[in-house]
């Protein structure tokens, strides 16, 4: 079955994906939009359902008796972001798909149903599985929270929840799949692009309430100690080191304030970003003393809590080279953007290239700012057509291309890593016994 069959209704599904952006663990209709395209051209494949929307397919092996075959994931996201100034963004929600995330699962849908409708799964190096998972983008933070109290969930992201529930436990690489942000002048593909990493802090401010007008000096700001640390963070970044790449963007999530009242309590929130993890730990402690010192400046206490957010992900060099050779026969894509370095961005690929060799293969074919209020597909064709025939070709001779040893960590050397750098769930903890990093698997 070509691309140019599957675009018609490909693009009606992303399209609809697009009108509908749902929030990570609550892509229920996308999660049911992805089954039923499954059940149409999967052949009887079995649909595995993990966590709250996650779902897996995996193909027959071509060479079930080769006990050194591997098995490859393409791993496309089912979430959308938090962008209320896009005119497409849901008006209860503030999500809108300003991220791509619409189309990541566009072009696995269109990869599998070509594989599967033309037989030439048979013909791969590698076996291959789809893997549809809930929750990259790290927002929605109250309700994630409520779904972890609730034992719902155990991470805030998808692919860690994924990784401890032993979705990836058969699957030796993995390759995501994201957007290019920016209009892009012709056909474009990007490979070896790294992302930095990330803590999230939470820091609530605590003072004294008073009326405002009455008895101003009776109370203790806690907005006004939530102003002087939000001013420090952006007077400490003289001090911060650039070829790591920290970033913050502290913003106060909600608000209890009126006009008449000394405010008696904020929280800001601030991520906290850097490609180096030793440096990230340096500089939270920096935020920390930070908030502290602010707090009790004005007369007022600080409590900081920390979230892991998502690990630096470094993409397996020797596993891009099959795009690079799929780009060479490529006669419709003319610009490969290869190696560009890391950026400030991050995703929690980071984490699943932690446990296994993982690659990202970005797609133009868009216009407008990531997560801005302008993003859109422009270039259907490429995105829906073109970029999945690529990908097509690199499967099927990945196998040439995994590193050897093949690299394996478990999902307790994960949990342990992160552990070491901040507080993890409690259930995050029931885990089984560590591997050797260097062990082939």
């Amino acid at each position: 079955m070509s691309f140019e069959h599957l675009y018609p209704e490909v693009h009606a599904l992303v399209t609809e994906l697009w009108e509908h952006p749902e929030l990570g663990y609550c892509e229920h209709r996308t999660a049911q939009a992805v089954e039923q395209f499954l059940l149409r051209h999967g052949d009887g494949l079995a649909i595995e359902r993990f966590s709250t929307t996650g779902l897996k397919v995996s193909l027959p092996s071509a060479a079930p008796e080769d006990r050194d075959r591997r098995r490859i994931a393409v791993v496309a996201e089912l979430d959308a972001v938090i962008s209320p100034a896009h005119p497409a963004s849901d008006p209860a929600t503030g999500a809108v798909h300003a991220c791509g995330h619409h189309t990541q699962v566009g072009i696995a849908l269109a990869v599998c149903a070509h594989l599967v409708g033309t037989g030439a799964w048979k013909q791969a190096d590698v076996d291959l599985s789809f893997v549809f998972v809930p929750a990259e983008e790290f927002v929605d933070l109250t309700h994630r929270a409520q779904l972890r109290q609730d034992g719902t969930i155990t991470w805030f992201g998808g692919k860690p929840e994924a990784m401890m529930l032993g979705v990836f436990d058969d699957i030796d690489a993995a390759v995501c799949l994201h957007a290019i942000g920016g209009l892009q002048h012709e056909p474009t593909i990007e490979i070896d692009c790294d992302l930095a990493g990330f803590l999230y802090k939470t820091v609530e401010f605590e003072g004294t309430a008073s009326h405002a007008g009455l008895d101003p000096f009776s109370g203790t700001n806690a907005f006004a100690m939530a102003t002087l640390f939000t001013t420090a963070l952006g007077l400490g970044r003289q001090q911060l080191r650039e070829d790591v790449l920290v970033r913050m963007n502290p913003v106060i999530p909600a608000t209890e304030m009126t006009t008449n009242v000394v405010p008696h309590r904020v929280t800001v929130g601030t991520d906290v970003r850097s490609t180096d993890l030793d440096y990230l730990g340096e500089v939270a402690a920096r935020v920390d003393r930070a908030a502290h010192g602010c707090a009790a400046a004005l007369g007022g206490t600080a409590h900081v809590t920390t979230e892991m957010g998502y690990l630096p992900f470094v993409q397996d060099r020797t596993l891009n080279g099959a795009f690079r050779d799929a780009f060479a026969a490529d006669p419709r894509i003319s610009h490969l953007i290869d190696d560009r370095g890391a950026i400030a961005a991050a995703g929690d690929a980071g984490d699943l290239s932690f446990m296994m060799p993982t690659v990202q293969l970005s797609y133009g074919g868009f216009d407008g700012t990531i997560h801005g209020k302008d993003f859109r597909m422009v270039d259907p064709e490429h995105v829906l057509i073109a970029v999945p025939r690529l990908l097509v070709r690199a499967l099927l001779t990945m196998g040439a291309h995994l590193p050897a040893p093949l690299p394996r960590r478990s999902y307790a050397d994960y949990v342990s890593t992160l552990a070491a750098i901040a507080p993890v769930p409690e259930a995050a903890l029931e885990t089984q016994p560590s591997s050797d990093p260097t062990q082939e698997h």
